[in-house]
């Protein structure tokens, strides 16, 4: 069955793309869920509307992003304080939703799935968190994690 993608979809193609899937496939998931059309003739006039749309709206949203990456690159360093043990070994590690909590509190707002945090920080010092904030648009924050009483400390 041939259809056309209303959204970009996982390992099968992007939004507009025509492409062929099992009939089950198509009728038991892409379809129900509003992410395919049939293909039809009709439906052209509507998939250009749409295309029309989509284009306006992405150039909206990497006008956006773009902003708020240049605001991000200007944040110099990122200081985060944690509980440590006498090994220096925090008590609670410092996640994605930290530093995306962080950032908040300093009135930016990123969603913590765009912190790309591989591991848990668990041991104070400096570190390097890429911030994916749209398709291409990618800014690496230097963030510093320190043991709570150095915080007491000026």
């Amino acid at each position: 069955m041939q259809i056309i993608l209303r959204e970009d979809v996982p390992h099968l193609g992007r939004r507009g793309d025509i492409v062929k899937v099992a009939d089950g496939y198509a009728r038991n998931y892409l379809l129900p869920k509003r992410l395919a059309y049939l293909v039809t003739p009709g439906i052209s006039k509507q998939i250009e509307t749409e295309g029309r749309a989509r284009t306006a709206r992405d150039a909206r949203e990497r006008r956006d992003a773009e902003s708020l990456a240049q605001q991000l690159r200007d944040v110099q360093v990122l200081r985060l304080f944690r509980r440590a043990g006498e090994t220096g070994v925090f008590y609670g590690s410092v996640t994605a939703a930290d530093i995306a909590e962080a950032l908040a509190t300093r009135g930016f707002t990123v969603d913590k799935r765009s912190v790309r945090l591989d591991d848990p920080i668990k041991k104070p010092g400096t570190y390097r968190v890429p911030i994916h904030v749209f398709r291409d648009v990618n800014v690496e924050l230097v963030v510093e994690v320190e043991p709570e009483d150095a915080a007491a400390t000026p």
